[in-house]
């Protein structure tokens, strides 16, 4: 009979479907398709502070165990906000510990073993964009590990040491005079150091410097901008709206981007500012870098490298001479003396202002 036909289908089709389910079932528990993994960060959210971390950890749901091989945990988007520190293999899966940058914002993880689906976590990053110190500069943005300052302190004074040996048709066009030096070598010392970057630089070779860790310009909150160029402290639109830029005179370099440490010479770090005022001058306000020992030379020092800024109608050039040979310099008012009332004194960038000081 008809009604017999029809309902013969439709048990055939049920018992298909339940053939089915039940063969999917059993492949999934052999192997068959893929399980699933669980991405389970400590947190959500996380301070963009360049310091803070959160554990994440990628295991099997259920019964199911890892292949040998075990699960990876990469970042999928957003890699310029937070970097992957750690990762090790647990016992039943992997476990990661994550770095914060100073960019807010989405993070996506991702984990991936054999035989699972991929599985993804957000994270999302929370701006901090504190001046506790009022000099200014949002705290994010101080190389707070003893081992970041010693990097920028090499990498400004080699790149700015080595400005000297190149001839002058190798030398970036933008370096005319004493804050121009400085500028160049403050901004290419804090980025990331890369076969590109040292090839676009026309580098015959680079120094073993450390790389500084905890962040690369331009990827910071103030993006391009590198300096203060309006007093106050640091106030949260002042991430825009020109309050820093790539331009700063020698001036503005002194008052709002750097800190006095004294005006005994005898304090100064490699890396740090001697800074003058010359009324005698058409550019009064002079700036002069106080190296240390050569990256280039085994010859004694202490040196100090500055641009003289145009002369006599000429562009100028840079000069290197030894702290001693400056001390005794044939006109009084170039010697960085405390008695020499031209010489404002010795000053350190505010990135590398530690804590209270």
């Amino acid at each position: 009979m008809r009604w017999r036909t029809v309902r013969t289908r439709v048990l055939g089709v049920t018992a298909l479907a339940t053939a089915v389910a039940i063969g999917v079932a059993i492949a999934s528990m052999l192997g068959g398709a893929p399980a699933v993994l669980v991405l389970e960060p400590a947190a959500t959210t996380l301070t963009a502070d360049g310091f803070s971390t959160v554990s994440i950890i990628a295991r099997p749901a259920g019964r199911r165990r890892l292949p040998s091989d075990g699960a990876t945990i990469a970042i999928v988007e957003g890699a310029r906000r937070a970097r992957i520190e750690s990762a090790e293999a647990t016992r039943d899966g992997a476990r990661a510990e994550v770095r914060a940058g100073l960019l807010p914002g989405p993070v996506v993880l991702e984990a991936r073993a054999p035989g699972f689906a991929p599985v993804q976590a957000r994270l999302e990053l929370i701006p901090d964009l504190a001046d506790r110190d009022g000099d200014g500069l949002p705290d994010v943005l101080r190389l707070d590990d003893e081992a970041d300052r010693q990097a920028f302190r090499g990498w400004f004074t080699y790149l700015a040491e080595a400005q000297f040996f190149r001839p002058d048709g190798r030398r970036p066009v933008e370096i005319d005079d004493c804050a121009a030096l400085v500028r160049f070598a403050y901004r290419e010392a804090l980025r990331e150091h890369t076969a590109d970057w040292a090839a676009e630089q026309q580098l015959d070779g680079l120094e073993a410097i450390l790389p500084i860790g905890k962040y690369h310009y331009p990827f910071t909150p103030l993006g391009a901008g590198l300096f203060r160029v309006r007093p106050g402290p640091f106030r949260p639109d002042d991430a825009g709206g020109g309050t820093f830029a790539q331009f700063a005179d020698a001036s503005v370099l002194k008052r709002l981007n750097t800190h006095l440490v004294g005006r005994d010479v005898r304090v100064a770090r490699p890396g740090d500012l001697l800074f003058y005022h010359q009324l005698e001058q058409d550019m009064p306000n002079h700036v002069i870098i106080f190296l240390g020992p050569s990256h280039f030379e085994d010859a004694t020092g202490p040196w100090v490298l500055y641009h003289t800024g145009p002369l006599h109608g000429a562009p100028g050039e840079i000069r290197r001479v030894l702290l001693d040979d400056l001390e005794r310099h044939p006109k009084p008012r170039w010697r960085p003396l405390p008695g020499n009332l031209n010489f404002a004194g010795v000053y350190r960038w505010n990135i590398l202002r530690e804590a209270g000081a």
